[in-house]
């Protein structure tokens, strides 16, 4: 029973690849990022490390501080992968779900479902920023106002790519012989595209 509500409130577009794997993307990406803005802080503590080892002439001493150094360093790097994934995470799985809620309760599928949902994506995540209440009304307000000015023209430019793949997918056929062969997705855009610039 629960399974039909939730296929009838029309977040079923979350069962689709497309929207699972732009949520595991940004997992991974978060991961990616988190961990390696952590690699990098922890060059200025490297060096504080060598200072210590160049002043202790005791071989232990310096194998202890060594592996010491690179205990933290690989606890930095592994809780900045996990807190960078599941900001990300949350912040695409959020994107998404809200998108693809604005585009079945309003039954269209245009540039306004990505900005609203980029706006109130933008503006939860500015409220949950640490800080006082007046600071995160202010960021949640910046970034109300970023996220649609930001996802107006990736979505208008998203929408145009998918309509033009769509469009190769149902009006592209090339004749072999007797055979009409539909073509589909990215190899009826590249053949456009290489129609209009051969133009």
């Amino acid at each position: 029973m629960v399974k039909i509500i939730f296929y009838d409130r029309g977040l079923k577009n979350w069962l689709e690849p497309s929207t699972g794997a732009a949520t595991v993307i940004g997992v991974f990406a978060g991961m990616l990022y988190g961990g390696s803005r952590e690699a990098s802080a922890s060059v200025s503590k490297d060096a504080e490390v060598m200072l210590k080892l160049g002043s202790t002439p005791d071989k232990r001493e310096q194998y202890r501080l060594m592996r010491d150094a690179m205990e933290k360093r690989f606890i930095r790097v592994t809780r900045g992968s996990i807190v960078g994934g599941i900001r990300l995470g949350m912040f695409t799985a959020a994107f998404y779900g809200l998108q693809n809620l604005l585009a079945e309760e309003r039954g269209v599928h245009d540039v306004y479902n990505v900005v609203g949902a980029g706006s109130a994506t933008a503006a939860t995540f500015g409220l949950i920023m640490p800080g006082s209440l007046r600071w995160r009304l202010r960021n949640s307000m910046l970034g109300s106002v970023l996220g649609a000015a930001i996802c107006f023209p990736l979505g208008w430019l998203h929408l145009k790519l998918v309509a033009k793949a769509n469009e190769g997918k149902l009006s592209t056929t090339s004749e072999v012989g007797d055979t009409v062969e539909a073509k589909g997705g990215i190899g009826a855009a590249v053949e456009r595209l290489e129609g209009n610039l051969n133009k």
